[in-house]
Order: C-alpha cells, then sequence, then structure tokens
C-alpha cells in the first residue's frame, strides 16, 4: 500500500523551531537510579503513591487474558470508557470521567511520553490510536495530578508504553501467534538485549507485531471481506556511555501499515436484531488505509543525586485515505446516511435495491507533528521538608491537511452498483499550531502529608486558510496525599483544566473548553489486598462539540455546545485468596466499579442544534452521550505452576447515541433539529464473559487459548458514524507464545 499526496513544507527556520517539545513525567527514585525514561505512572505499586486517580494494566494482564481491544484490556480501569466501532478496538473512542470520548479527541494520547495523536492541536480527532496488544503497558491519569500533560487537560491522559529494552544480561526472546475466529491471525514477537562493553553499555531491540482478520460482518451480495491487516515494525537503541556524567540515549523509530474494509456506514435497528454482522452492499466500496511513523530520540542524564534531566526530540507523521459512503442521491430520498436509515426509499437505495445513487468521498489527509521535549527534576529541602520539583518547557508544531473526490456509483436495482464516475479533487485547507507550553510542580513531603501544587501555560499560534490568531491557555491544580499509615492514605485535588479549539474553530469565535475537577479518595495497600475509592466532581464549559460522528469532523471548524457536570464514585478491590491461604496456588480476584451522573447543565435556548454535531438536541439535564451510569468488572483467576485459568466479566448500563436521549428525533418545531436520524437512540446495555487459559509445556513454550463472549452476546455499542452497529460476536482462539 502507497500513499502518495504532496504536502506542504514549512520554511526550515520554523521547522527547527518548532521541533521543541517537553511532555512532563512523573519520576520516582528507582528510575532515577536506572536512568529509564520517565513514565505517567511508572508501575501498578506506583499508582498508590500519586495524588490523583490513575491506573495502570500490565502486559502480563491482558496478554495472558488474550485481549487486543482496548476497550476489553479498559474495561478493569475504573472510569475509563471505550466506546468501539469495528469490533477490534482499531478505531477507539476514549473518555475519562464522562469528557466526551469522539476520536479520543479530549484526552491527551501518548506513546513513551511523546504525543501521538497525528496532529494534537490542528486535528486531534484523527484515525490513528496506538494498538493496545503490541504494549508492555497501558497508564490512564484521571485525577487532579495531571498537570505536566497537554494540550487536552480536560480529560486526562493516556499513555501508552511500548517494548522496553530488556536490561543488561536479559537477553529476551518473545514471540506470540494465535489463529481464531473469523481467520483472525495475531504476531507478536521481539528481541533484545544489552550488552556491556569499554566504550559503554549498548542495547537493542526489534519488534515485529501484526494482526489480520476477514472480520465477523458479511456485506450483502459481495464476497468482499470487512476484515483488516495491521503490520507495525519497530526498532529501540541504547547507548549509556563510560563518562563522569551519568547519562543514557535512547532512540526509537516504529511504523503501522493499515487497511481495512471499514464502513462509516451502519444498519437499521430492526436488521441489527435479525442479523447483527450484515452489512449493507452500499458499503462494499469503504476503505480505510493508512500508514503512521512514530521516532524519538531521547536523552536522559544526572548531573548531580539531586539533578534529573530528560530531553527528547521526535517526530511523528500519519497519512490516510477513507474512501466512504458519505451520502446517496435519487428522486425523494434523503441524502444523509444516517437519515436514509430511517427512509424506507433510502434504505432501499442503500441496499441496492432502489432508483438512486451512492456519492463516496475520498477523503486524504495528512499530519505531522514534532518537536524537542524537555523536563528537570531538583530535589532539595528546606527544613524538615522535601521538595521535588519539575520544570518543563515544551515547543511543539503540527499540522493537518489533505483533499477530498467524490465518486458517484448509481444503483442497478440488483443489489449491485455501476462501475464509478469521479467528481473533481478539492483541497482541504491547511491547519497549523504552533505551541509553547511551560510547566511547573513541586511535590511537597511535610511528615506524612505530600502536597503537589503545580501550573500549566500553553501560548498557541494558528494559521487556518491564510488566516491567524493566538490564544493562551491556563492551567492548574492542587493535589495531596496524606498516610494514615503504612497500609492506609487519603488523596485529593482540585485542577482547572482546557482543552483548545481547532485553527478553524478559533478563527470562527470558538473558545477553548474548560473544566474544574475535584476528587477525595482513600487507598489501602496490603500484600494480598488492595482497594481505591474516589469521589469526583468535574464541571464543564464551553464544550467543544464532537463534529466527528456525523460524518463531518476532521478540519471543520470546532463549536461549542454548552455546559455539562459529572459526577460519580469509582472503585477497585483486588485480592489474592491463593496468597492469604498460603496455596500453592494463586487466585487473584478484581472488582472494578463505576457510577457516573454525566449530565448538560449550561444549555441556553431550548436544545442545542445540529451544528453540535453528537450533543446535538441536548437539553438541560440530558445525558452526555456515550457515558454510562454503571460500568463494572470483575474476573477471578487460578493460576499454578504449570497452567492457569480466567473468568472476566463485564457490565455497561445503557447510553444515548446523542444529547437527544430519545428514540430518532422528529422534526423539531423550533427548526434546531434536522429530520429523523439512526445516530440518535439508545445504546443498549450489556453483559460480556470471557474464559482464557494457557499450559506451560516446556520452560519457555505456553500454549494459550479461549473463548470471548461465551454467551454470544450482540447487542447496539454505537450508532455513530451513521447508523446502529454491535460488538463482536463469540470469538475463539489458540495459538503458542514462546519466551527465552
Amino acid at each position: 500500500m502507497k500513499l502518495t499526496k504532496t504536502k506542504k513544507k514549512r520554511p526550515l527556520c520554523c521547522c527547527m523551531i518548532s521541533g521543541a517539545m517537553l511532555t512532563g513525567v512523573v519520576s520516582a527514585q528507582e528510575t532515577v537510579k536506572s536512568l529509564a525514561p520517565l513514565t505517567v505512572v511508572g508501575s501498578e505499586e506506583k499508582v498508590f503513591d500519586l495524588p490523583g486517580s490513575a491506573s495502570y494494566l500490565s502486559a502480563q494482564d491482558f496478554r495472558d487474558r488474550g485481549q487486543t481491544n482496548i476497550a476489553k484490556i479498559a474495561a478493569k480501569a475504573p472510569s475509563v470508557f471505550v466506546r468501539d466501532e469495528d469490533g477490534y478496538g482499531n478505531f477507539p473512542n476514549i473518555s475519562l470521567r464522562g469528557v466526551d470520548g469522539s476520536r479520543s479527541s479530549k484526552v491527551t494520547l501518548m506513546e513513551d511520553g511523546i504525543l501521538t495523536a497525528p496532529s494534537p492541536y490542528a486535528s486531534p480527532n484523527a484515525y490513528y490510536s496506538p494498538k493496545a496488544s503490541r504494549m508492555s503497558a497501558i497508564e490512564f491519569l484521571k485525577g487532579s495530578s495531571q498537570v505536566k500533560y497537554g494540550p487536552q487537560t480536560t480529560g486526562g491522559v493516556v499513555n501508552y508504553l511500548s517494548t522496553p529494552i530488556p536490561q543488561e544480561g536479559d537477553k529476551t526472546f518473545y514471540s506470540r501467534n494465535t489463529y481464531g475466529s473469523d481467520q483472525t491471525i495475531f504476531n507478536h514477537a521481539y528481541y533484545g538485549d544489552t550488552v556491556s562493553t569499554d566504550a559503554g553499555a549498548f542495547g537493542y531491540l526489534l519488534e515485529l507485531h501484526h494482526m489480520s482478520s476477514d472480520g465477523f460482518r458479511d456485506i450483502d451480495g459481495t464476497s468482499r471481506n470487512a476484515g483488516f491487516d495491521l503490520f507495525e515494525p519497530m526498532l529501540k537503541l541504547s547507548y549509556k556511555p563510560n563518562t563522569a556524567l551519568k547519562q543514557r540515549f535512547e532512540f526509537k523509530a516504529g511504523s503501522t501499515d493499515f487497511d481495512a474494509n471499514e464502513s462509516y456506514a451502519g444498519i437499521t435497528v430492526a436488521d441489527l436484531r435479525n442479523d447483527a454482522n450484515r452489512r449493507y452492499a452500499s458499503s462494499q466500496y469503504d476503505r480505510h488505509t493508512a500508514e503512521q511513523f512514530r521516532s524519538y530520540l531521547k536523552w536522559i542524564g544526572e548531573p548531580t543525586d539531586a539533578l534529573r534531566i530528560e530531553s527528547a526530540v521526535y517526530f511523528n507523521s500519519f497519512k490516510r485515505i477513507w474512501d466512504k459512503l458519505s451520502e446517496i442521491a435519487g428522486a425523494g430520498v434523503r441524502t444523509n446516511v444516517g437519515e436514509a436509515l430511517l427512509h424506507a426509499p433510502s434504505l432501499n437505495v442503500l441496499k441496492g435495491l432502489g432508483a438512486g445513487s451512492l456519492k463516496y468521498a475520498n477523503a486524504y489527509r495528512e499530519h505531522e507533528a514534532y518537536g524537542w521535549q524537555n523536563q528537570a527534576n531538583y530535589k532539595f529541602e528546606t527544613g524538615s521538608v522535601a521538595h521535588d520539583l519539575a520544570f518543563g518547557l515544551r515547543l511543539h508544531y503540527d499540522r493537518a491537511g489533505g483533499s477530498n473526490q467524490t465518486k458517484t456509483y448509481v444503483s442497478n436495482l440488483n443489489g449491485g452498483f455501476n462501475a464509478p464516475s469521479f467528481g473533481s479533487t478539492t483541497k482541504a485547507d491547511l491547519a497549523e499550531v504552533f505551541s509553547t507550553a511551560v510547566h511547573l510542580e513541586d511535590q511537597i513531603k511535610i511528615g506524612a502529608l505530600t502536597l503537589s501544587p503545580g501550573m500549566r501555560f500553553e501560548q498557541l499560534e494558528v494559521e487556518n486558510a491564510n488566516q491567524s490568531a493566538d490564544e493562551a491557555l491556563l492551567m492548574g491544580g492542587m493535589g495531596a496525599t496524606y498516610d494514615l499509615n503504612e497500609e492506609n492514605s487519603l488523596i485529593g485535588g482540585i485542577y482547572q483544566g482546557a482543552s483548545p479549539a481547532n485553527p478553524a474553530g478559533y478563527l470562527g469565535g470558538t473558545e477553548s473548553e474548560e473544566s474544574l475537577g475535584f476528587e477525595l479518595g482513600y487507598r489501602h495497600r496490603q500484600e494480598a489486598f488492595r482497594s481505591e475509592l474516589v469521589a469526583f466532581y468535574t464541571d464543564y464549559s464551553q464544550l467543544i462539540a464532537p463534529e466527528v460522528g456525523l460524518g463531518g469532523g476532521g478540519l471543520s471548524p470546532s463549536k461549542n455546545g454548552g455546559s455539562a457536570e459529572t459526577m460519580g464514585l469509582e472503585g477497585l478491590v483486588e485480592y489474592d485468596a491463593g496468597l492469604v491461604m498460603n496455596s500453592s496456588y494463586s487466585v487473584p480476584i478484581y472488582l472494578s466499579a463505576t457510577y457516573t451522573q454525566a449530565e448538560f447543565a449550561g444549555i441556553s435556548g431550548s436544545r442545542l442544534g445540529n451544528s453540535a454535531g453528537l450533543f446535538a438536541g441536548a437539553v438541560n439535564g440530558n445525558e452526555i452521550p456515550y457515558i454510562p451510569e454503571w460500568k463494572l468488572a470483575a474476573g477471578v483467576s487460578v493460576i499454578a505452576e504449570k497452567w492457569g485459568l480466567n473468568l472476566d466479566a463485564s457490565f455497561s448500563s445503557s447510553t444515548w447515541g446523542t444529547g437527544y436521549n430519545e428514540d430518532p428525533r422528529l422534526n423539531d418545531k423550533t427548526g434546531a433539529l434536522a429530520n429523523p436520524s439512526a445516530v440518535d437512540g439508545k445504546i443498549d446495555s450489556f453483559f460480556l464473559l470471557d474464559l482464557t487459559g494457557h499450559y506451560q509445556l516446556t520452560e519457555g513454550i505456553k500454549l494459550v487459548g479461549g473463548i470471548q463472549n461465551i454467551l454470544d452476546t450482540q447487542k447496539i455499542i454505537s450508532r455513530a458514524p451513521l447508523g446502529a452497529r454491535a460488538n463482536s460476536p463469540q470469538t475463539l482462539f489458540a495459538g503458542v507464545e514462546a519466551s527465552f
């Protein structure tokens, strides 16, 4: 697959200046000693030391369960909501604590502490997210300790941790290969080591990650599958020289080649209830192809025991073509696909049985983001008070542009379509943002009390269609922990967040989204029993409406869509019954629960109109789309010396597809709303049950397998982008895992 569009180049002097970015990251004494790159959380144990709520999911957990979809992986993490679309997690919509999750545009997405959204400022709702199944861990930061991260600070942080280079003397070969339902193939392999020489220690890691499937959906009247193919190689190198200064260099280069026969268009609820795996003939030409490249060069140094500095230059690029059904045409039909699903003559066109034509949009987009990140941590004492001061400066540039071309297919009235005619190609305006960000945070330890005051400032220079503007964002807050004893602690915090509009939005008068959040919690930690309970409240103002999901978005102007309040209670309990009973078996048990009320609270006028995207139709008191009142997950494992079994269950209560909070809308007397649309309506509550296991054949060879969605439950998981779609059915997989 090759994408061949011409990119506009920024002048070299601007590129050099915009090559700088700072990602603040939490530093622990252990990582300072080992010169390992900084992380957001660091480990499951370090979650309990943070002043804000966080979750850390290790690869050991989700690999043992054969989980490759971030929606399944994140089920255990409280207050992390993932709306799936394709059933494989290739297009995740991630929300933290009730913020809008469309295309994960309201969370700061990172990989190894580097911003990874294709254009985090110019177009944060782009169609790329790191594939969870190649990661060593995934970190979620939800609470008041996120002052170091941006630009999206109303929703929190998702940091994917790629496979690390093995430490010296720990040469590693790992391979996992499985085969499952719908010709689904999974391969993940890496090999690495760190070698000591007279010049210093050299480390390397080679990794290949591949996944492909025919997909579980069937397209009417064609043998073409609804699957995908994903290929991801990666190279990491490190060098720790034998110098008086303790320092370490690390280089990473990785890429993604993705090809999917995925569609924007869904089906009617009636057809989904009859056959959840159906796709209409009109979607047979839909195809999404993408190429992503990511790279960084990091330097970590410790001039003294009290001072630690990390610096990294990075470059990411992303290109994609989504050739997708965008509308239909013909006498007496509804052009919008979401509306056409509720209009019989238009539905016949979608099925290829009625007179009319399909209009496809060949949407090409290209993105670049590059920079240089730095953070310095300085530890000192003032009397009996200990400080860990973190200072960062970030310069960042990203851009998004592309083109659109239309294609028209005419129905042959027999389930098929004639050869396409091509329309003209139009250019999508280039959007650019140059950001300067500064943050300062001090962890102040006074006996059993630790305070973490911090501030973040961002200056944005935005450009779009030969127009420009400046915008300033100021964020800050205070987190706190208080150790009652070695096993129990209290946490709390208050944080002011912000999320910037895209350049077209700023130039059209859109305001940055703002939030004010509070949390208060309790933690308990013992060897065999750990728990956390946190209450939270967030007030959002000047919400940026999610246009993505209705066939729009991308480089379209972002718009404000009212205000909202979210409040809730989240908890996680983990208990190892085998350890308590001093058994030869390990019996880990977990229970995760989240209760959330996420409601619109500041709507002016009768209701939000169509320009509010998925928020359209909202009135005060209506629920924010796709945020369930209850999210539950529980699991129990039995792990012996040579074998293990895992039983995992998850539940999510029903939600709404739009701010309308009703079945598909009728024409509104005020004129604020359009024709009935299949994007409106209820998202089903659902309960899923998985059983997975392994058997250790030899010291380095393990047999793995499982059944996911044992009960074969299929319900509506999304009505966006354009119509209802269901989760994946019961699937089986089996394979071999090798580690030497």
